[in-house]
């Protein structure tokens, strides 16, 4: 099978049409939910696994990586600039181990946003999240940018994803989250695709939620941006752990406070390539450890969360 890629294809034909905007939500009474244990917060820790897919000049595209990178371009974009390769390599070959192990310790089920060549070229994880019974979300076949596909080359990609993540882990994904903004096909694409329960193709809520596709009732977990180690790498970011960490804090306070009359859902995203620096797994291991003593807290893989909320809401 041919590998899909934006710098293959070229931009697919503009179209903006699409789902209507809902600017209302739940408004000012959101629904209860019971989480286990009577959590107050629902913390969804996902890892964003594409080392190994990004673009580049090893990848056959022509270009080098771009996006949440430490290093400044250097080379140019004409030839190939190896030290970038080398941030990606560090979250495959150590990042994704000091993570392991934490979450090991710590017992915390996580969700993979990750893409399929990256989970099939690192076979000693994908064995890993078999065993441990993480969940592999599908995040795309390679890193790429969505909106720039047609819609037949979408599904495409979207069916080589699931084949390859199914090989590789054991399971396939029941999740979905696009590289940043999903096309205006990709939530009809996956209602028809048939096997998923939720995609997370939003950041507009801190609670689940449900939305008609093609007459179906549709699950969206929204996802965060802000919560999100990716701005270690952005500018206005986070500047050092500390300033991560006390994000990470007084967001989960002020949701905990929340949670005693409508429970909350928190989500953090992290990048093996940054995240597993020494210094910032610190910053979530104290988190962790802060959570858990404050108590009423619920670690869970995003499956879990949404397979409580059609218990409870559908």
């Amino acid at each position: 099978m041919p590998m899909l890629s934006n710098s293959d294809i070229g931009a697919g034909p503009v179209d903006n049409a699409g789902p209507v905007r809902d600017l209302i939500g739940y408004g000012a009474k959101a629904p209860l939910t019971v989480w286990p244990n009577n959590a107050r917060v629902a913390v969804s820790i996902i890892l964003n696994w594409e080392e190994g897919s990004e673009l580049s000049f090893f990848n056959g595209d022509g270009m080098n990586p771009q996006g949440l990178l430490e290093t400044p371009a250097s080379t140019g974009p004409t030839v190939r600039d190896l030290a970038a390769e080398s941030v990606f390599e560090y979250g495959s070959r150590v990042g994704i181990w000091r993570l392991a192990r934490l979450v090991d310790q710590y017992q915390i089920p996580i969700t993979l946003f990750t893409t399929a060549m990256a989970l099939a070229r690192h076979n000693e994880f994908a064995d890993y999240v078999r065993e441990r019974k993480h969940e592999p979300a599908g995040h795309g076949y390679r890193w790429d940018r969505m909106w720039e596909f047609t819609r037949e080359q979408e599904r495409e990609q979207i069916r080589m994803s699931v084949e390859t993540i199914e090989k590789a882990c054991g399971q396939r994904p029941l999740g979905w989250y696009s590289r940043y903004s999903p096309s205006v096909h990709t939530r009809e694409l996956l209602v028809e695709e048939g096997g998923f329960v939720y995609d997370s193709d939003s950041y507009n809520d801190d609670l689940p939620y449900f939305t008609e596709v093609n007459a179906k009732k549709h699950l969206v977990i929204p996802y965060s941006l802000t919560l999100n180690d990716g701005r270690f790498a952005t500018s206005p970011g986070y500047s050092d752990p500390a300033g991560f960490l006390d994000h990470l804090k007084r967001a989960f306070d002020e949701l905990w406070l929340e949670g005693e009359a409508t429970p909350k859902m928190m989500s953090i995203g992290l990048h093996a390539r940054l995240i597993g620096q020494p210094a910032r797994m610190s910053a979530l291991r104290e988190f962790i450890d802060y959570a858990q003593a404050k108590g009423q807290v619920w670690f869970a893989r995003r499956i879990d969360i949404a397979n409580v909320w059609l218990k409870q809401h559908q």
